[in-house]
């Protein structure tokens, strides 16, 4: 169900996010809506004083790329690889 919301914002604030909308292809509502959601949907629940946060999703797709304890490993030969593959020399 869709409710009226009545903001005052300054009035070039406006005008540049309604630019912004248009260039998206979206509203200004569904411009605002969507980052509501994203400050209220996606956010995860604050830990408790002392506790700590749950890692990033991005962070855990790093799982099995580092090296283990003990493995020796060449950081400049792994930075040659990955500039060489990245502009395909």
């Amino acid at each position: 169900m869709n409710t009226k919301l009545t903001l005052t914002l300054e009035k070039d604030v406006i005008e540049k996010a309604k630019e912004y909308a248009a260039r998206q292809g979206q509203s200004l509502s569904s411009l605002v809506e969507n980052y509501f959601k994203h400050l209220t949907f996606e956010k995860k629940e604050e830990p408790k004083k002392g506790e700590l946060k749950p890692l990033p999703e991005s962070f855990l797709r790093f799982e099995g790329i580092l090296k283990k304890e003990g493995e020796e490993f060449d950081y400049k030969e792994e930075l040659t690889k990955a500039l060489m593959e990245k502009y395909g020399l």
